[in-house]
């Protein structure tokens, strides 16, 4: 019986042995069959790199080690320290400014990932009158009153701007672009008296809006938003431009009271019809292409018109355009007109006429061969197609829908590319080809930024 209960305390042993008591198995590294728990063990040790430094009292490693150089500590970068901003994005950088004479009247930081406009420390600057900090991180406006004295144009593209603040004090302000940023609400620029050129080019504006006030506004560029109605215009009396393209617009209407206005562009909306351009008796441009229209009437009180884009829509018929006397160019890309006899009956009377454009419809699908010919027959004096547009770089913001400013397009690319070229290009070779934003949806955003700076 004794050997019994010595072999069940000894069953019992083993068992205490591979778990905790409770049942499971004890926790701990796995073990090969030789016992070894995988981890490598090394034999503490300590080796001096310069073991003589230990008998010799006056050794030291500076008469060993190769000088390096002396680098100044970064004024700005013990500043930033100081104001508890050491690692801030634009803490560590040089000054980005530093080659600019304190008198400089332009500045010029372009894709420089600035945070903070008041990094820039701009009050060394007096005579500021253009400051350009296009595609940056910007998410507010501050530190410009500095500049309150002197600056007129204020260049803020493609930002991470949310909300309009920090202009109360620049009343000097002839130009504001805060195009492709994320503003929902244009408020405080009413204050801005002096404006004449303001863009909210590819933002989120559902409501025009803020703007009463701005009696010298001659341009203004609302583009690629969220526009539904146009509205609240009345006191723009001396409005020349307006630019509505890419928004979801349903008719035209609140136009009335511009009567100054010389161009007016609402590509890309979802206007059936041409209507509410009573008034505008100064009309010149008229871009109304990619839209749903039908038919041409609505246009008997715009007689100076000159250019005339109704490219992309359902117009059947050009009958509507023999009053315009004064037209220049005609663009009614695929649509649906068939007739070259309608053709020679509305447009072949107009003396000043030099560019008709009626690709993509059935009158040259029929026939694309012959088509070049029968527009020379129908329109003998005319230019099409290929012709070599005067300021044809000036030409392509008309074209592709002006959208805000993208600045000068490559000089090679103009050198390289005719106006035919180009015209025929889709809207993804045009961005690959200019390299910018030269594309919103169907949209380009050429414009006459290009023609400011003489691209």
């Amino acid at each position: 019986m004794s050997e019994e209960k010595e072999q069940i305390a000894t069953h019992i042993s083993i068992n205490a042995d591979e778990n905790d008591g409770l049942g499971s198995p004890k926790s701990g590294p796995p073990r090969s069959t030789t016992g070894w728990d995988g981890k490598l063990r090394l034999e503490k040790k300590l080796e001096l790199a310069n073991p003589e430094a230990l008998s010799d009292p006056e050794y030291s490693d500076e008469e060993n080690v190769i000088p390096g150089e002396v680098i100044d500590a970064d004024e700005g970068i013990f500043a930033a320290f100081l104001d508890g901003g050491l690692f801030s994005n634009d803490a560590w950088r040089t000054d980005l400014l530093d080659d600019y004479p304190t008198n400089t009247e332009e500045i010029d930081c372009v894709h420089s990932r600035i945070s903070s406009i008041e990094s820039l420390h701009l009050e060394r600057f007096k005579s500021v009158v253009r400051l350009c900090l296009r595609q940056n991180a910007i998410t507010e406006i501050e530190g410009l009153s500095v500049l309150a004295n002197t600056l007129e144009e204020l260049d803020l593209y493609d930002n991470l701007i949310a909300h309009i603040r920090g202009l109360d004090e620049l009343t000097n302000l002839k130009s504001l672009d805060l195009s492709f940023n994320k503003i929902k609400h244009i408020k405080k620029v009413n204050h801005l008296k002096e404006l004449t050129d303001l863009y909210f080019v590819q933002n989120k504006i559902s409501t025009i809006d803020g703007l009463s006030g701005l009696q010298n506004l001659r341009n203004l560029e609302l583009a690629a938003n969220r526009i539904r109605e146009i509205q609240n215009l009345e006191t723009l009396e001396g409005l020349e431009e307006l630019w509505l393209g890419k928004n979801k617009i349903t008719n035209i209407s609140g136009l009335e009271s511009l009567k100054k206005l010389k161009i007016l562009s609402i590509q890309s909306n979802r206007i059936r019809e041409i209507a509410g351009l009573d008034g505008l008796a100064n009309l010149e441009e008229l871009y109304i292409s990619h839209n749903a229209i039908t038919s041409l009437s609505g246009l008997d009180d715009v007689p100076k018109l000159r250019v005339l884009d109704i490219s992309n829509n359902q117009i059947p018929s050009l009958q509507g355009l023999k009053h315009l006397t004064q037209l220049e160019e005609v663009w009614a890309s695929y649509n649906k007109i068939g007739d070259f006899t309608e053709v020679e009956r509305e447009l072949a009377d107009k003396k000043n006429l030099t560019t008709v454009y009626f690709e993509g419809n059935p009158l040259q699908l029929k026939n694309p061969t012959l088509y070049r010919n029968k527009v020379r027959l129908a329109l003998p004096q005319r230019l099409f197609g290929s012709r070599e547009y005067k300021g044809q770089w000036e030409f392509l913001g008309a074209k592709f829908g002006r959208m805000g400013g993208i600045g000068s397009l490559v000089p090679k690319t103009q050198a390289a590319l005719g106006i035919r070229e180009v015209c025929n290009m889709s809207y993804i070779a045009l961005s690959n080809v200019f390299g910018y934003h030269v594309m919103s949806s169907s949209h380009g955003v050429l414009t006459t930024y290009m023609k400011r700076k003489g691209a």
